[in-house]
């Protein structure tokens, strides 16, 4: 074997390709979410998600030092399926704020009444008391959506030349709007209609914006 094939097969063994990273994270992180749904956060241990998932113990912990580390990558990764631009699948630029505000809010309540987010947030919600590490997951999502609102806020008061003096006050108000509503129909656990989002999510942007000269 010649100098140059020997350095590739060198290469070949050793740290794994972006991609192959990536995909190694995005499996350890749909399967420790598995886990915890199954068993509960405090019901689901480091080791267990080893064992689940077949991996070595320096696999993930070399990724996720502890089990509140590992959980907060999950919520990240939600995160990121939540951000404004993934939401709206459109150019926000284009949009007023009315329409944006209405669009997020539709959006972003009917996702989170699916699924496995749907589940997260009840886990959350039924665990925070012992492990104040879900709360401060879930708050710092939510400061995620707060300046991610805030700069569409921002963006339009520029566009519509109209003053707006505290952006991140003003999208605080209107993402709390939303989770509140939101607590209320997860904790009575019957379906929500896309109806009925609807119509909530129009009452709460028009709420929001007929006091928009005051801001």
């Amino acid at each position: 074997m010649d100098a140059q094939a020997h350095a590739q097969t060198r290469r070949s063994r050793g740290r794994p390709r972006n991609d192959k990273v990536e995909l190694i994270e995005s499996e350890v992180l749909a399967g420790a979410l598995k886990e915890f749904l199954r068993h509960g956060y405090g019901g689901t241990s480091m080791t267990q998600i080893v064992k689940s998932l077949g991996i070595s113990k320096t696999t993930l912990y070399s990724r996720y030092p502890s089990k509140a580390q590992l959980f907060k990558a999950i919520i990240s990764q939600q995160i990121t399926g939540l951000s404004v631009d993934t939401v709206l699948h459109s150019d926000v630029a284009q949009l007023t704020l009315e329409a944006g505000l209405l669009a997020y809010a539709i959006r972003t309540l009917a996702i989170s009444f699916e699924g496995d987010l749907l589940q997260v947030n009840r886990l959350i919600y039924s665990e925070s008391y012992r492990f104040p590490e879900l709360g401060f997951a879930a708050a710092e999502r939510a400061e995620v959506g707060i300046r991610q609102i805030a700069g569409f806020i921002a963006e339009c008061a520029v566009r519509d030349g109209i003053a707006c003096r505290d952006p991140s006050g003003i999208a605080a108000a209107f993402i709390f709007m939303l989770r509140g509503w939101y607590l209320n129909g997860m904790l009575t656990n019957e379906p929500v209609s896309k109806a009925t989002i609807k119509r909530f999510a129009g009452q709460a942007v028009r709420a929001l914006l007929s006091s928009r000269v005051e801001w």
